[in-house]
C-alpha cells in the first residue's frame, strides 16, 4: 500500500508541476505582452503574437474624410496617440 501512495503522490505532483509550467508559459508568452500592447493603445494579435499600430483607413486609401465631426475626431485621436508615444517630440 505504501508504494501505491508514493506512486499516486508522484503522479499528482508531476501533473501539478506541468500544469504550473504551462500556465507560466502562457502568462509570459501571451498574456503579459498582450496587456502591454493594449496599454500602449495598439492591437494585440494573440495567434501570431504581434503588436500592431492601428492606422486610419483614410491614410491607406488617400481619400479625405468628408464628414467634419469624423475628421475632427480622427485628428484628436492622432494627436492623443502621438502625445502618448514614448519619446514623442513636443511641439
Amino acid at each position: 500500500m505504501s508504494n501505491l501512495i508514493r506512486r499516486v503522490f508522484r503522479i499528482t505532483a508531476a501533473f501539478f508541476l506541468v500544469t504550473c509550467l504551462v500556465l507560466l508559459v502562457v502568462q509570459v508568452v501571451w498574456i503579459t505582452p498582450g496587456q502591454d500592447c493594449e496599454r500602449a493603445g495598439k492591437w494585440w494579435d494573440w495567434r501570431q503574437r504581434t503588436c500592431a499600430q492601428p492606422i486610419q483607413i483614410s491614410d491607406i486609401t488617400g481619400r479625405p474624410i468628408t464628414d467634419r465631426s469624423s475628421h475632427d475626431a480622427a485628428k484628436a485621436d492622432a494627436r492623443a496617440r502621438k502625445a502618448e508615444a514614448p519619446g514623442a517630440a513636443k511641439p
